[in-house]
């Protein structure tokens, strides 16, 4: 819910948001070979981004919208049908972006130029590699398990907040659908074959997605996922707060923790909260259908699930 929310205060928004994201400075750091970042510090960038605008959250919206992005990313990166597909889900986040400011040439070509480096970084990485990648993300989301009511009546996650893996339909390209053996001798030679039935309806897809700067992904994984109008909520399960507990940020001081605070300082360097000015008033955006329901969900959100956001202010 938004008050006086028009289509000029949407773009408006939009813009400085995508500019902000993109800012050279910003990708330079983001693209530097470097540990995965903690929780924490995704929180500060993710909340520092969303506020690159007029556009306002309280906590409690922010808490859900944190909640809603992480865990439609873990959805995407979960379901990819194999490791380089990653990077599909990428291209599809970057043309998503570019719909939004296509008539904004200069931003256009901020979001072009880091796809392009994407390319040129990640395009000749083998499968071994964006294999380690997306273990790699997937540790990071293994402990949370946040409900997403779209989700829930997609019947892709389970009232636990686990996702389901389908096992029918396009198996990963470049790979047989299941239900043949082959024997081979020591020479090599194949020797014999053996069918079997599978209970699944696999079927071969029919070609790969490009990874060019244009071009059909095919991968719908990263696409819109409200294409169909529906509302949207996050809930909270049980097991993702009792799983919650057990992710608590560790006690002992952690080594890195000031490189990590220098690191941030260096990323919102680009990353400036812009304030309303003159006779502005700026938007407040609120995630819940009144204000009470998200009074009362700032109230009764557990409090090892509160992300502490570190405030930092860093000059270019």
């Amino acid at each position: 819910r938004v008050d006086e929310w028009t289509d000029v205060d949407r773009k408006r928004v939009m813009n400085d948001i995508i500019t902000t994201m993109f800012n050279k400075k910003f990708m330079e750091e983001l693209f530097k070979p470097q540990e995965l970042y903690s929780k924490k510090a995704l929180r500060t960038v993710y909340d520092r981004l969303a506020h690159a605008s007029i556009m306002r959250l309280n906590q409690a919206s922010m808490d859900k919208l944190y909640d809603l992005m992480t865990m439609a990313f873990k959805y995407q990166v979960l379901l990819c049908p194999r490791p380089k597909d990653i990077l599909l889900v990428t291209f599809n986040h970057l043309d998503a972006i570019k719909d939004f400011i296509h008539d904004a040439p200069g931003i256009l070509n901020q979001v072009d130029e880091t796809l392009r480096q994407l390319i040129e970084t990640y395009g000749c990485l083998s499968a071994g590699e964006f294999q380690l990648i997306r273990q790699t993300l997937l540790i990071f989301f293994q402990d949370m398990h946040i409900r997403v009511s779209i989700f829930l009546k997609d019947k892709v996650q389970n009232s636990n907040g686990r996702f389901v893996l389908p096992i029918s339909g396009p198996v990963p390209w470049g790979t047989e659908v299941p239900g043949l053996i082959r024997m081979f001798n020591h020479n090599g030679d194949e020797v014999k074959r053996t069918e079997f039935t599978t209970d699944a309806n696999y079927v071969t897809p029919q070609r790969e997605g490009s990874f060019d700067l244009y071009g059909d992904r095919v991968l719908k994984l990263g696409t819109n996922m409200y294409s169909v109008s529906r509302p949207v909520e996050t809930h909270m399960s049980g097991s993702s707060k009792s799983s919650a507990s057990h992710a608590k940020e560790n006690i002992v001081p952690n080594p890195f923790a000031k490189e990590e605070l220098n690191f941030l300082a260096r990323l919102l360097g680009g990353l400036e909260i812009k304030k309303p000015g003159g006779s502005e008033t700026g938007f407040r955006l609120n995630l819940f259908t009144t204000d009470e329901e998200e009074e009362h969900a700032a109230l009764t959100r557990p409090e090892e699930l509160s992300y502490k956001v570190i405030n930092i202010e860093a000059t270019q």
